[in-house]
């Protein structure tokens, strides 16, 4: 999975509800719109990961607790584990990477030295479809607020704040904004073979 790069005090966790009476979510696969084949390159950028984002949604609804928490053998992933995983990937790249202003809740309480890497693939099982879909949605909203300024400040160009521990350069927010929608395709593939496993359902 994804490494974690920001230290802080305790795990936090999410309000438990009853697995059997938690609300599903909902998400209508008609409303997901592909980018454009002829725009610009924000269009298309753009307009990928949010497809990509829209399918995610997608392989997580209809489903409850119990649902979003069931395994693939031999893999620890899981549906909700998918959810709050790329809610934290959210805030590590267009918060942390790209901003350099730390994780956003819940993700800015948890001290990454005293706990599992994966702490958001188990912690998930705690948490209700509803809970998993508000945190998702509130990353997304944030980062798109976030590239929604970068664009009107310099476009593609503008680079983070931070610097690769690898190379010691810079991201600009088009490689970022690509390394978005690899992520999401990367994990939607995995969504399609849970979603499968748990009710037969493709597509």
């Amino acid at each position: 999975m994804h490494s974690h790069a920001d230290k802080g005090s305790i795990p936090h966790k999410m309000h438990a509800v009853n697995p059997d009476h938690s609300e599903r979510q909902s998400f209508d696969p008609d409303t997901r719109v592909e980018a454009p084949l002829h725009g610009s390159e924000v269009a298309i950028l753009r307009g990928s990961l949010t497809f990509q984002r829209d399918t995610l949604r997608w392989k997580c609804s209809g489903l409850t607790q119990q649902q979003l928490a069931q395994r693939l053998t031999p893999t620890d992933m899981t549906l909700g584990g998918l959810m709050k995983h790329l809610a934290l990937v959210e805030s590590q790249w267009f918060d942390h990477w790209f901003r350099d202003v730390g994780f956003a809740p819940p993700f800015d309480d948890l001290d990454w030295d005293l706990i599992e890497n994966d702490w958001e693939f188990e912690s998930a099982r705690d948490d209700s479809p509803e809970e998993l879909r508000a945190l998702f949605d509130e990353a997304v909203r944030r980062s798109d607020a976030v590239v929604d300024d970068a664009l009107a400040g310099g476009g593609l160009d503008v680079e983070s704040v931070r610097t690769s521990p690898h190379t010691g350069e810079t991201f600009t927010l088009r490689w970022i904004l690509v390394h978005m929608i690899e992520e999401y395709a990367r994990h939607n593939g995995h969504a399609d073979l849970l979603r499968e496993s748990v009710d037969g359902r493709t597509g």
